[in-house]
């Protein structure tokens, strides 16, 4: 039981804005907000109301601010607590002296990410529930926003626990003949009966596995790196995709030294862009610097934007550059197509004609990178697990069932494919939450901010 009553500012404290929201949960919520609040005694308001007035010094009597102070008792509120939320101005002074009031009169500042702990722990919300709220805050795209709020919503949940009941139902037939085999009508559960079972809940799981992978190039996007020698247009690129004047862009080759990075939405996918230092053989001891990361992330990358010159012939730096990419998600990009072109394309794949000058090829170059990830053909209601905690635990769950799996291919009783089966169920009951210790649920509470 929790016997505290905690309290943070809930709404940001980056800058000043119209509307701050202090939030007080516990037992002693009403009590200790009505200590400060000149208004209607909130201990006789009904649930859910809006209480006007103002809060003053209880010690003084000096008026803080006009407030709205919102009124949740428990069951009913996301704690399962009563809830107050004081919705104060949002000057960073007046709602630090309104929180410093609250904890004056009883309450303790709440930690990082507490107020979803509580909802957790008093079963308002498991753990992939509360986990997306996290990824709501995080999301940077609409697809990312998407995903956490199907989680939010309980789809991942709802997922997770049908490939539960399918695993439990296996289990319980087994503990069924294992410990009532006398039982006449109980099925007998042999191995021909038990496999066409384990294979129908091991292809759900890989389905989702690799559906997996889209759901996080959605949520965290996409690594890119715009690669190419030196003085071919590399940031010029990376200025027309995110649309401003990010790197530096001269005539005289090598100007970019290091990695420079920038973000753009294309379709609802998040790119994240790194223009990369042009890869050539130098005497600079800093451009090499530059050099040897960009072949690095080459390595690193998820989408290679390999940028060549199509006004010069290929180079064997041109050359070495299409082998090291050769086999990575890449589009390649013929750049100044408005100058007389040179390049021999005739053992060139597919490739795009640009030309930063003119502004041409970058609505190719976005529909080819939807075309690429199939963003178009993801369906607006489809769910995806990209949290990599509970991807983490499905490939655990599925290696746990291919365990068993294999067990009875080859003839091992029933009661030792069990043990893998029990292990499958544990490990997707800790997407939630459940069989998951104090210390790995403390630890996952400490990446929410504090008012959350």
């Amino acid at each position: 039981m929790i016997s505290d009553t905690i309290a943070a500012i809930a709404t940001s404290t980056a800058g000043p804005g119209a509307i701050s929201i202090i939030r007080v949960s516990g037992g002693e919520a009403v009590d200790i907000v009505n200590k400060i609040f000149n208004g209607k005694n909130l201990r006789t308001q009904a649930s859910h109301t809006i209480q006007y007035g103002w809060i003053k010094c209880p010690e003084t009597g000096v008026i803080i601010d006009e407030v709205l102070v919102m009124l949740m008792r428990g069951p009913r509120s996301f704690t399962t607590e009563d809830v107050v939320e004081i919705n104060c101005h949002g000057g960073a002074f007046v709602t630090k002296r309104i929180l410093e009031l609250i904890l004056i009169c009883g309450a303790r500042h709440a930690y990082a990410g507490e107020f979803s702990k509580r909802a957790f722990l008093n079963g308002r919300i498991d753990l992939s529930e509360a986990e997306a709220i996290m990824d709501i805050i995080e999301a940077q795209s609409d697809y990312a926003l998407k995903l956490a709020a199907n989680s939010l919503d309980g789809k991942v949940t709802k997922l997770i626990t049908g490939l539960r009941e399918k695993i439990l139902d296996i289990i319980a037939h087994i503990e069924v003949n294992i410990d009532y085999p006398e039982y006449d009508d109980v099925e007998e559960i042999t191995n021909d009966i038990l496999l066409p079972k384990l294979i129908v809940v091991r292809h759900s799981m890989a389905q989702l596995l690799h559906a997996s992978k889209t759901g996080q190039l959605l949520k965290n996007g996409v690594k890119t790196a715009i690669i190419g020698r030196p003085n071919v247009g590399k940031s010029s690129l990376l200025n027309q995709l995110i649309r401003e004047k990010k790197a530096i862009v001269t005539d005289i080759a090598g100007t970019t030294r290091d990695t420079v990075e920038g973000f753009v939405n294309i379709g609802g996918l998040t790119l994240n862009l790194i223009d990369t230092a042009g890869i050539r053989k130098t005497d600079s001891i800093v451009e090499s610097i530059g050099v040897e990361k960009s072949k690095k992330l080459i390595d690193e990358a998820e989408l290679i934007l390999l940028v060549l010159d199509s006004s010069e012939i290929l180079t064997s730096g041109d050359i070495e550059l299409l082998e090291l990419t050769e086999n990575k998600n890449r589009i390649i990009l013929l750049n100044k197509s408005d100058l007389p072109q040179k390049i021999n394309t005739t053992n060139l794949p597919s490739y795009i004609l640009t030309s930063m000058i003119e502004e041409s090829g970058i609505i190719q170059l976005e529909n080819e990178i939807k075309l690429l990830f199939e963003i178009n053909n993801m369906k607006s209601d489809e769910t995806f697990i990209s949290n990599t905690r509970h991807i983490a635990k499905l490939n655990q769950s599925m290696t746990a069932i291919c365990n068993a799996t294999n067990q009875l291919q080859i003839g091992m009783p029933i009661d030792m494919v069990e043990i893998d089966l029990k292990n499958s169920w544990v490990f997707l009951g800790e997407i939630l939450g459940e069989d998951t210790s104090d210390s790995l649920i403390d630890e996952l509470f400490t990446k929410f901010c504090l008012g959350k």
